[in-house]
């Protein structure tokens, strides 16, 4: 979830979108209607090869929307969005038929990596609001294929329908990427409070910050699993003295080059750090499958290039399994809580080019 602003001349479009992740269609303003969407836009096959998914339903069309996420009920998504009148990402809730889309964010700063917590009343979020109305500059791309760390990022909880804002964390420097355990009782998230780029945990009132990793490098995009027991993440650790002296000259200037990530994972405590992938590419939004013993994830495995998929594999590194088929991108996988269905954002379908959206189905095991 690290800030989606991604504007990848490496990576092409596909990457772009996981940044700029936008909802409802062109024109539409939840901040001003209250309420957008008339159901399923469209009900499409699966592609071939694509034996998990049931029929798609796909609940966007138009603009850049990605990392939907479920609420605990498993009734409703919460997802980010730009669309008019915002020049960047603001966070917004939907049913699964894609009705009932509202605003929850203030409108203003961006904002990213939204969250239900138990009960479904209110919602995580980060922001730069409280900095400045105006969307932060995008990254500096004359360093090449990089991500933009906005130190201005604050964590915030809101009432579902975005009142009674309030901050849970208050350090200088990037907090963001939030998750919240099936138990209930954690949030984790990335920051940058200690000088790197680690994963913490704390309770759902912002206090008891526990930081769990340490190595140096970006360790971010966490997910409990469904028992709240562990916790899948990305990684990118430099190796190489020239590796070390680019990630903090960038880390220097807020910023990072996500060329490669692998997936980890650790217990919730932080202990049993294990790596998951060797792919040698950029592997990202890890979820636990239902079972607790398999991880899904989007890669631009096997060739590093722009086409990004979803894979499965064992919590050991074993049984690499491709489970979309699309020419373009697709990412951000969630199951329900009942492990009966699953979202995830694609480029497949779309009105325009490079743009993302947002796709449900039925999963067949």
């Amino acid at each position: 979830m690290i800030t989606r602003a991604w504007s990848i001349a490496t990576l092409g479009l596909a990457l772009l979108a996981l940044c700029l992740a936008g909802c409802s269609e062109p024109g539409e303003s939840p901040a001003t209607t209250g309420e957008t969407g008339s159901g399923p836009l469209r009900t499409l096959a699966p592609n071939p090869g694509e034996k998990h998914f049931s029929e798609l339903r796909m609940l966007t069309d138009g603009g850049e929307n990605a990392e939907a996420y479920f609420s605990f009920s498993g009734t409703e998504l919460v997802y980010q969005a730009t669309i008019p009148p915002y020049e960047c990402d603001q966070i917004f809730t939907m049913d699964l038929d894609g009705r009932n889309r509202k605003l929850v964010s203030t409108g203003k700063g961006r904002t990213t990596c939204a969250y239900f917590l138990p009960g479904d009343e209110q919602i995580i979020y980060s922001s730069t609001h409280h900095h400045a109305d105006a969307c932060p500059p995008p990254p500096d791309h004359s360093q090449g294929y990089v991500w933009a760390l906005y130190p201005e990022y604050d964590i915030f909880v809101a009432d579902r329908d975005g009142g009674n804002l309030r901050q849970l964390t208050d350090t200088w420097g990037y907090d963001a990427e939030a998750t919240v355990s099936p138990r209930g009782d954690r949030i984790v998230f990335t920051s940058m409070r200690d000088g790197d780029l680690d994963i913490y945990t704390m309770n759902l009132d912002g206090s008891d910050v526990r930081r769990l990793t340490d190595e140096l490098g970006y360790d971010g995009g966490p997910f409990f699993s469904p028992d709240g027991t562990k916790i899948v993440y990305r990684a990118y650790h430099p190796q190489s003295d020239e590796e070390i002296a680019d990630y903090k000259r960038l880390l220097a200037r807020n910023l990072i080059r996500p060329s490669r990530l692998e997936l980890f994972v650790m217990n919730a405590d932080g202990s049993d750090k294990r790596q998951i992938t060797h792919l040698g590419v950029a592997s990202f939004a890890p979820f636990f499958h239902p079972s607790g013993e398999k991880v899904i994830f989007s890669t631009n495995y096997p060739d590093g290039q722009r086409e990004f998929e979803l894979y499965m594999v064992d919590l050991d590194g074993g049984n690499l399994e491709r489970v979309t088929f699309s020419p373009e991108f697709d990412g951000f996988p969630m199951f329900s809580p009942d492990g009966r269905l699953f979202v995830f954002a694609s480029n497949r379908e779309n009105s325009r080019p490079g743009e993302t959206n947002i796709f449900v189905t039925e999963w067949r095991p």
